[in-house]
């Protein structure tokens, strides 16, 4: 075997139907006195009063200000509700938008943070900040972002509607998927990966087909916290850094944007990949990769082109021009003509092609 290097995060996972009711405690332990819920607006906000209810006196109270794809303006607002409310921890309910706002507060205060996921993100478990600032998303590894409790509860997904259980799960796929070939892998983070798509791939049309069924929720929720592990371990790759350019200059949604391009990032790399690929098809319980993420999106009813989802088809070669200004590390090098043929089809809804 050959050597690796595999670096355990620290976070402390509760999962089970009824965690919730643990926040208390987790607060406790924690030595919280007050600390702010955040939330983003509507439903997350009824989700986020529950929470606060569960907290009694040591909630600080909440603050429904997360927005996609972690403007700093909000989190400048958020600083000002943590101050105002002397609050010395924070807990965000929700998806990646809530979870991003917890982590940027911390990154500038330290205070502890606990997650309850409401979505299948998976950014709860990982040291990994995105943000936005003037048109351009960056990300940062630190370890003060890593929140130290995530609470997964079946309960907190059961109505998430069957659009954004499909694009949140196909979002956390591509965490697996790129894990399988990232530059730093292991052995555990593969075990962890493949385990992640198989989980995900069995339960997101059940869900689809059986929104009040329990079981399937229970093992996407599963799925998804492997495959968010395997993004906090290891580095990923062209299907990332494509989706944080457009999610931070077109400002297009975020699990969207990954299920559109992850079949088409696939195929750009199936030629280079060939063990990573086999993984992911023995996981998903199809022959070519590409191809079979294209057609699970599409029974699961994502959308499947960027042109759907709000792109302008003009903005293509921005996307390129930004993607090799700062490229990350990739299985196959980075061929302008490639990746551009690439967003053409993604644009268009077309199937993903291998081997451009």
């Amino acid at each position: 075997m050959e050597p690796f290097v595999y670096q355990p995060l620290p976070t402390r996972v509760l999962f089970g139907r009824g965690a919730v009711t643990r926040i208390k405690d987790e607060a406790e332990r924690l030595g919280v006195k007050r600390a702010l819920v955040l939330s983003t607006p509507g439903r997350g906000e009824a989700l986020a009063k529950q929470v606060s209810g569960l907290l009694g006196e040591r909630s600080a109270g909440i603050h429904a200000g997360a927005v996609m794809h972690t403007p700093v303006e909000a989190t400048e607002r958020a600083l000002l509700a943590v101050k105002d409310k002397a609050a010395d921890a924070v807990i965000a309910v929700g998806g990646g938008s809530t979870t991003g706002l917890s982590k940027a507060i911390a990154l500038r205060t330290d205070l502890p943070q606990i997650v309850l996921p409401t979505t299948y993100a998976g950014s709860e478990v990982t040291p990994i900040l995105g943000e936005t600032q003037s048109g351009v998303k960056t990300t940062q590894k630190s370890a003060r972002v890593l929140p130290e409790v995530v609470i997964y509860d079946v309960d907190l997904t059961m109505d998430l509607p069957a659009s954004i259980v499909a694009t949140s799960g196909m979002n956390a796929i591509a965490h697996a998927v790129e894990a399988l070939y990232a530059k730093d892998g292991n052995p555990i983070t593969s075990l962890m990966a493949e385990e992640g798509i198989a989980a995900l791939a069995r339960a997101l049309p059940r869900i689809v087909e059986g929104p009040a069924e329990v079981e399937p929720r229970s093992d996407a929720l599963y799925g998804a916290w492997l495959c968010g592990h395997c993004l906090g371990m290891v580095g990923m790759a062209l299907h990332h850094k494509l989706c944080h350019v457009l999610g931070g200059a077109f400002d297009l949604p975020h699990a969207q944007t990954h299920s559109v391009l992850l079949p088409h990032s696939a195929a750009y790399n199936l030629p280079a990949a060939p063990e990573a690929m086999a993984r992911a098809s023995r996981a998903l319980g199809a022959g070519e990769v590409p191809k079979a993420l294209f057609d699970l999106a599409g029974r699961l009813g994502a959308k499947r082109s960027l042109r759907e989802i709000g792109m302008l088809e003009d903005g293509i070669e921005r996307v390129v021009e930004t993607t090799m200004a700062a490229p990350y590390w990739n299985p196959r090098p980075l061929d302008p003509a490639a990746i551009r043929s690439l967003l053409v089809r993604a644009w268009r809804g077309e199937p993903p092609q291998s081997g451009d």
